[in-house]
């Protein structure tokens, strides 16, 4: 693999790829659901206006939006998706009404040819488009504004403190009073009836709807378009023939052996002086590790709401520490803490690379990290004082909670993280640099760490695209941005980079092979991966065009995933190289434990929601968060484990550590992972799934459903993983604080001579 050939391939694939997802960006700004000016009835009634919507959305956002319940799938999943849910009940108080006045009984009593009959109608009037682009007027019948005042009703006493409904929020995991104002809650519920009116009314001139006939609704004749289903065999097909050629290419290019006796003859690394910003790192990875143990124990709480609605054991949490509170700072924390464990090892092999410490890069280093603690601790209190609605909407969306899953921080906050990444960026850039003018072997591999290192920082900026009134459909497709290009595309690929870099280190893969590896791997992983981000919005207010891009290119993603059993055969086998490496055994089985999780979380969990028609009845259940928890800690959180492990290695002196802690945390960790999802969550989707397919989202999501003694149990399960998990974190931290004190290290050095492990046939080289 020649180096031209390769950066012109990379090139190619981020120029073809970003052009793509900028062309139908623009498409998404145009055929966005429009927002009415003015919502008003047959007879003349105004209902709400353009104004109500989007005032409607900022209270949406400041109870914690994705945090609280889903709207079009995306969110949180111990409350309805409001969205569907809305849609179900509107539809139901045509049916009933019209089964009243005709029959005098209500629609269930009804015989089968006359509830077709009311279906038939129901959907000849609500699925029809009475939108005026010219006046921006929303015409709607004095029935349906019956509807909607009913089911604003039964919102508004779910939101405040209705007697009636405190079972239903209970299931829901839903503070009293989430909303305080009245007219917030009649802003609110103009917002989720916008959100659900784009669900069942058909795009002009088209058959389906603004959100592609999502939710599944029989009543409403929502169900999959021709589209979708042909468009989910076209990505199977695609995902075949991706794997299969990529075997191919495995197979016909195999590397030579290597010959063990190159290996050096003792730690490269042990002779490593750390410079004082390299040492200023070392707090990064104790704030790590308080807020790994502080995101946990807010995860533990955020799954115990699912059973206990409001209290833990009887206390009244949600009074002070509402569902919507401690799951936005548990996701919002994974995020902080990956990434921070992340950029701090950055830091730490900018001046091994080089062997050169820039003037005041300590000072940097130092500052960059109380900038942190900053935007950690303002952020988190911002959105507390957000969702228990002390602030305005202008000051919510400055900084308090922005109610997008990922990025729900404070605008404020947002930008002051933008500006600490590029501040890292010019940390990173001015240690590299010398490395990268004095090494003319190193300089490919030196420029995709430059690279990678500059999306991070470039590409976050994409979270400050939209505003405090931007239209769902636009703000999601900037948030995906942020979510899939940011955290699981550069992210990856600065990872991919900071490995290589180790293992060339440390001698046991050549400079010219890790950079081609890295390379060819980049371009394999982002030729999916920047077109495949439209996966996350078949639903989401977008075209068709965006379903069948996201459907074939986000099937290419897990095409690369498939082989990466070799990746975690060769990473086991060079733990077991040398006498020297066992001391880095727990790093490298860290990076084995991220390449099983790539394969099962993102790979088969990733692919089972990916397909359209899977996604279609998938969307909004626990499905998803069997993908995000094997693949978000499974791969992010373990790397970014691993590499702390890595760096403290290196900072932690040279004595030996200690097995017995960490290796109950490492396999206390994934064992725990493993039972949480397949003895817990994934029967719930599961079973979610099956109500979905067979009545409809709205089901699925119910308190009805959700309730049921046997979801119940299946809920209490998950304490068993759950426990065993928490148990593998705090032996992690208990573990790194014991590098400081001393009682997870052995008395004896780390052994320097080589001593090469035989195999059982005594062979002298293992394929890498």
């Amino acid at each position: 693999m020649k180096y031209r050939n390769l950066w012109l391939g990379f090139i190619a694939v981020i120029v073809g790829s970003f052009a793509v997802l900028g062309y139908y960006g623009i498409e998404i700004y145009r055929e966005a659901p429009p927002i009415p000016k003015q919502v008003v009835t047959t007879s003349g009634k105004v209902l709400f206006n353009e104004q109500d919507i989007k005032d409607g959305q900022n209270v949406w956002q400041s109870v914690g939006g994705q945090e609280l319940g889903s709207v079009w799938g995306h969110g949180a999943y111990v409350a309805p998706d409001w969205s569907a849910d809305w849609l179900h009940k509107e539809a139901m108080y045509f049916l009933d009404t019209w089964a009243e006045q005709e029959k005098g009984v209500n629609y269930e009593a009804l015989d089968e040819e006359t509830k077709a009959m009311l279906e038939a109608r129901l959907q000849k009037q609500i699925r029809a488009n009475t939108y005026d682009p010219e006046t921006g007027v929303l015409t709607i019948s004095d029935l349906r504004a019956e509807a909607i005042a009913d089911v604003s009703r039964h919102y508004t006493g779910l939101f405040m403190d209705d007697p009636a409904l405190a079972k239903h929020r209970d299931s829901y995991a839903m503070s009293d009073n989430t909303v305080k104002d009245p007219v917030r809650m009649q802003k609110l519920n103009a917002f989720f009836f916008w959100t659900s009116w784009a669900c069942v009314t058909e795009r002009p001139g088209k058959n389906i709807t603004y959100t592609n006939n999502w939710p599944a609704e029989k009543l409403v004749a929502n169900e999959p378009s021709s589209d979708l289903i042909i468009w989910t065999g076209f990505s199977v097909i695609i995902l075949i023939a991706g794997v299969g050629l990529l075997a191919y290419y495995y197979a016909s290019n195999k590397e030579d052996d290597i010959d063990l006796s190159k290996l050096p003859k003792k730690d490269p690394l042990l002779g490593l002086n750390a410079t004082p910003s390299m040492k200023a790192t070392l707090k990064y990875f104790w704030i790590v590790t308080a807020l790994i143990l502080v995101q946990v124990t807010l995860g533990v709480v955020s799954a115990h709401y699912g059973v206990e609605g409001q209290a833990l054991y009887g206390f009244p949490l949600a009074d002070y520490l509402p569902y919507s509170i401690t799951r936005t700072w548990h996701v919002q924390l994974a995020i902080f803490w990956i990434a921070t464990s992340w950029l701090a090892t950055g830091l730490y092999i900018a001046p091994a690379v080089s062997g050169h410490e820039p003037k005041f890069q300590k000072l940097g280093v130092n500052f960059l990290f109380v900038c942190l603690l900053i935007i950690v601790a303002g952020s988190l209190a911002g959105q507390w004082y957000g969702i228990m609605q002390k602030l305005g909407y202008t000051e919510n969306f400055w900084f308090g909670h922005q109610g997008y899953e990922y990025v729900d921080l404070g605008r404020f906050w947002q930008i002051f993280l933008l500006v600490g990444l590029f501040l890292w960026l010019g940390l990173m850039v001015r240690a590299i640099m010398p490395a990268f003018r004095n090494d003319a072997e190193g300089r490919h591999l030196l420029g995709m760490f430059l690279i990678s290192s500059a999306a991070i920082a470039i590409f976050y900026a994409s979270g400050l695209m939209w505003g405090q009134h931007t239209n769902l459909a636009i703000a999601e497709y900037w948030r995906w941005w942020v979510v899939h290009l940011w955290v699981e595309g550069f992210f990856e690929v600065f990872a991919t980079v900071v490995i290589a870099f180790l293992f060339v280190r440390m001698g046991l893969l050549d400079t010219k092979m890790a950079t081609s590896t890295v390379l060819f791997s980049t371009i394999i992983f982002l030729f999916g991966g920047i077109i495949g981000t439209f996966h996350h919005l078949y639903f989401s207010g977008t075209p068709t065009a965006v379903m069948a891009l996201g459907a074939t290119f986000s099937a290419l993603e897990v095409v690369p995933l498939v082989l990466i059993g070799f990746e975690a055969y060769h990473n086991l086998k060079i733990s077991r190289l040398t006498q020297w490496i066992k001391a880095y055994k727990w790093p490298i089985y860290c990076f084995v434990a991220v390449a099983f999780w790539n394969l099962v979380g993102a790979g088969v969990f990733g692919f089972v929601i990916n397909p359209p028609i899977a996604l279609y009845y998938m969307q909004g259940l626990n499905t998803t968060p069997v993908h995000a928890h094997t693949a978000l800690f499974g791969v992010y959180g373990i790397l970014g484990i691993g590499l702390m492990l890595f760096v403290l290695k290196g900072l932690s002196g040279r004595r030996r550590w200690k097995d017995g802690v960490i290796s109950f945390a490492f396999w206390s960790l994934n064992i725990g992972l493993i039972l949480m999802v397949l003895i817990s969550v994934l029967p719930i989707g599961l079973m979610q799934t099956w109500a979905s397919v067979e009545y409809g989202l709205w089901y699925a999501r119910s308190m009805e459903f959700m309730q049921t003694d046997t979801m119940e149990t299946l809920r209490w399960l998950r304490v068993i993983g759950d426990t065993i998990f928490a148990g593998g974190i705090v032996a992690l931290a208990w573990f790194i604080i014991g590098l400081k004190t001393g009682w997870s290290l052995e008395q004896d050095e780390d052994v320097q001579d080589i001593d090469l492990i035989q195999t059982q046939e005594d062979e002298l080289t293992i394929k890498k």
